[in-house]
């Protein structure tokens, strides 16, 4: 019988678990406080900021919300940026992807603090992931972690197969994967929608990740008997006239075949949001010099 990992589930654990070090700041007097910027009038990444401010409220952390007009000039933004650096009591800022056209994607990224870089994209932070040092693991790598840890399976010495190349979930997945750590000492193939033969590489491993924003580009036929699947992909599709959300892999053929496998909603897109908050109270933690308590 396959396991259907419960994101949810595993998220509203990651949630509770942050409580205990959200007390023992309150108690030194902080506040965990993140910082959301948007500047579009995109209504899903409206939708995406609104979610995560009501993330940070449910568990205890300050939401700060600034919004932009998408049409105003980048020093808008990149002053705003600079204000919340300056800011004692934000400890995280994001700015939701993407920006308008006239800004590049990279420079809001490399404004930001480091030690206020809660996604863990700021070149910084990437060094020391590579190095094997992070400081804030990028969220959706670092949730799809713990739904492996949770479901039990076993990195340790696995062949595990990334199907995706991006700065966001790809590269730093990989690298987390073969570093030695708690989950890691894996053996990672990295492909993409060019790989040559790319079902050949899935259907050897033990874990295949999808996460190239292909819709339902994996199916049961790309992968062995056993495998564990994890879905990052989320993609809006037209079916039957109606709208709606699948993965970069097929979920029901896929299921048939797999010991263990996320779904699309409910999979790893709750990881992410959890991992979040995780990184927000690691940075008042850090810039507070407060120990907590944090897996």
């Amino acid at each position: 019988m396959t396991d259907i990992i419960d994101g949810n589930a595993v998220a509203a654990e990651v949630r509770d678990g942050l409580s205990g070090a959200i007390d023992t700041l309150d108690d030194a007097g902080v506040t965990p406080t993140l910082a959301t910027v948007l500047m579009s009038d995109d209504p899903a990444s409206q939708t995406y900021v609104s979610m995560k401010q009501q993330d940070c409220e449910e568990v205890g952390i300050e939401a700060l919300d600034v919004e932009i007009d998408p049409d105003a000039p980048a020093e808008e933004l990149f002053d705003t940026v600079a204000d919340l650096n300056a800011d004692p009591d934000v400890n995280g800022i994001l700015v939701q992807m993407p920006v308008p056209d006239h800004i590049e994607d990279r420079d809001v990224i490399r404004a930001i603090d480091p030690a206020k870089d809660v996604d863990g994209f700021h070149p910084e932070n990437v060094g020391r992931l590579v190095a094997g040092d992070p400081v804030y693991k990028p969220c959706t790598p670092h949730g799809v972690l713990k739904l492996l840890d949770a479901a039990d399976v076993e990195t340790e010495g696995a062949d595990v197969t990334v199907v995706g190349r991006s700065n966001i979930v790809g590269k730093p997945l990989a690298n987390l994967l073969i570093q030695k750590a708690d989950y890691g000492n894996a053996t990672v193939t990295v492909c993409h929608s060019r790989t040559d033969d790319l079902a050949e590489k899935t259907r050897r491993a033990d874990v295949v990740i999808a996460a190239v924003g292909v819709p339902e580009l994996v199916d049961g036929s790309m992968i062995a008997d056993g495998t564990v699947v994890i879905d990052v992909g989320v993609n809006r599709v037209e079916r039957d006239g109606e709208s709606t959300l699948v993965g970069d892999v097929d979920f029901e053929s896929a299921k048939a075949k797999a010991s263990a496998i996320t779904p699309v909603p409910g999979g790893v897109g709750p990881m992410t949001r959890a991992m979040l908050l995780y990184n927000t109270v690691k940075a008042a933690s850090r810039q507070a010099d407060v120990p907590v308590d944090l897996e």
